[in-house]
């Protein structure tokens, strides 16, 4: 592995943040300094957006003791878009499904879509940014074409359901294999039945991962939903184990 990853060009990089891994896999010369910058941006938003630390912006707007209107304007952005999120979806996804703030669902993606545009002001065109399975790249895998990003199979863990191929995109899922039912129906407050993963790809990881989360949340009723984005592709798998996909999804 360590042979392999030397013998390829650009740099790579691992840290946990955001209460996940976020890989970082560049493939034109750098001296590693865009990615210091990727990466002072992404523990800014932990800091900033993190349901788990009372000190965050998110935690006090959460326990009323800052107002909305005098949070950062990137707060105030993110909960302006989740917002119009919640219409998007027929409030299916919601910052507030749990009961309390938690834009989570949203974040991550927007974190990674804003690092990928500090990495492309620093001149980079080939990359990855994989933040816990969730992946926005651009560019190619030097010397392959395109990059391939695999999507676990929901029941068994040692398989991939599909392969998605792209050159400039997001891809997200959203299941409950890996953490369980943390994704539930706003609606009734409790887990969707009938639905096993879905996938969404696109041009930005935040939209992408909150259409995932809501097309999850949706059940047996996701895919009929997908099918109507405009931009965006879905790939469902059903609790029967079929699997169903926009036409326009990557497959690789």
């Amino acid at each position: 592995m360590t042979e392999v990853a030397e013998a390829l060009p650009g740099v790579r990089r691992l840290e946990h943040v955001m209460g996940g891994p976020v890989y970082v896999d560049v493939r034109d010369e750098s001296d590693g300094r865009a990615i210091e910058r990727l990466f002072d941006w992404l523990r800014w938003v932990d800091a900033t957006f993190s349901t788990y630390r009372e000190d965050s912006e998110i935690s006090r707007i959460a326990a009323g003791t800052l107002p909305l209107a005098e949070a950062h304007p990137e707060v105030q952005a993110v909960l302006e878009r989740c917002e119009s999120l919640r219409g998007e979806t027929d409030g299916y996804f919601d910052v507030y499904a749990t009961g309390r703030l938690d834009p989570s669902g949203y974040v991550k993606g927007y974190s990674v879509d804003r690092g990928a545009e500090l990495l492309e002001a620093d001149g980079i065109r080939s990359y990855a940014i994989n933040a816990a399975g969730d992946i926005r790249a651009a560019g190619c895998p030097h010397p392959e074409p395109e990059w391939r990003i695999g999507i676990e199979h929901p029941l068994e863990h040692d398989k991939l359901a599909a392969v998605a191929a792209l050159n400039d995109g997001a891809v997200a899922t959203s299941a409950a294999y890996a953490r369980g039912d943390h994704v539930l129906d706003p609606h009734t407050r409790s887990a969707p039945a009938g639905v096993l993963s879905v996938t969404i790809t696109g041009p930005e990881l935040g939209t992408a991962d909150a259409y995932a989360t809501a097309a999850f949340a949706m059940g047996e009723a996701g895919p009929a939903w997908t099918a109507r984005l405009r931009d965006y592709e879905a790939l469902t798998i059903l609790a029967d184990q079929r699997v169903l996909s926009t036409p326009g999804f990557p497959r690789g």
